[in-house]
């Protein structure tokens, strides 16, 4: 038998009378509830109660959200094991902020970075990485765009500086760029060096 996990997350479930994958995504959560891995498990009849759909943002069904981790669409009981366990452990923002990318919601990734502490540590993780997808990266210069000249984006200048040191030309390239939108004193001396960087492309970004 499966021990219980004290710091198992909770999830909802939205569904709707008709939707052909929500009863196998309902079993999917159910099994992990019996299992402890969630520590509670609702599930709301959308059609009944719309306000509900409404407060979540979505139009959709079957959509489930455990613990930080929203999810559009029909995820098999593995993927739900997968998120299930990230929440339980408090780890897994990055590969969800890459998810989101990957599926094109732009919108959800940024309201995540705006309302989760850590989550741009992350997101900036991943422009780090050259195992990133191009397709991720350029979602992730929209995100970084929509949080043009914000606090949040001002107090990671250290992170992009880090960036800026980066071996590798791309990753510079991306870091001269998220400094120039961070903007403020604390960025020009980075943006200084990256005008003397051997790369013609990451010289141009930083005189831009």
């Amino acid at each position: 038998m499966n021990e219980p996990i004290s710091s198992a997350p909770d999830a909802l479930l939205l569904m709707a009378p008709g939707c052909p994958h929500c009863p196998s995504v309902l079993e999917s959560l159910g099994r992990l509830l019996k299992e402890g891995r969630l520590g509670r498990l609702v599930a709301v009849n959308v059609a009944a109660h719309p306000e509900v759909a409404v407060e979540a943002g979505t139009r959709s069904v079957p959509w489930t959200r455990i613990g930080p981790f929203e999810l559009d669409g029909v995820y098999g009981a593995g993927e739900l094991a997968d998120w299930a366990a990230h929440a339980a452990a408090g780890t897994g923002m990055a590969a969800y902020l890459a998810h989101l990318l990957e599926h094109r919601q732009l919108d959800r990734a940024v309201a995540v970075v705006r309302r989760t502490p850590g989550a741009l540590t992350d997101l900036l993780a991943l422009a780090g990485s050259l195992d990133t997808p191009m397709g991720t990266r350029i979602g992730i210069s929209a995100v970084v765009e929509e949080l043009r000249g914000s606090a949040a984006l001002r107090d990671a200048v250290a992170l992009l500086t880090g960036l800026a040191a980066s071996p590798e030309p791309a990753v510079r390239a991306d870091a001269a760029h998220y400094l120039g939108l961070a903007g403020g004193d604390l960025a020009r001396a980075p943006l200084a060096l990256l005008l003397a960087d051997p790369d013609p492309q990451v010289r141009e970004i930083a005189a831009e």
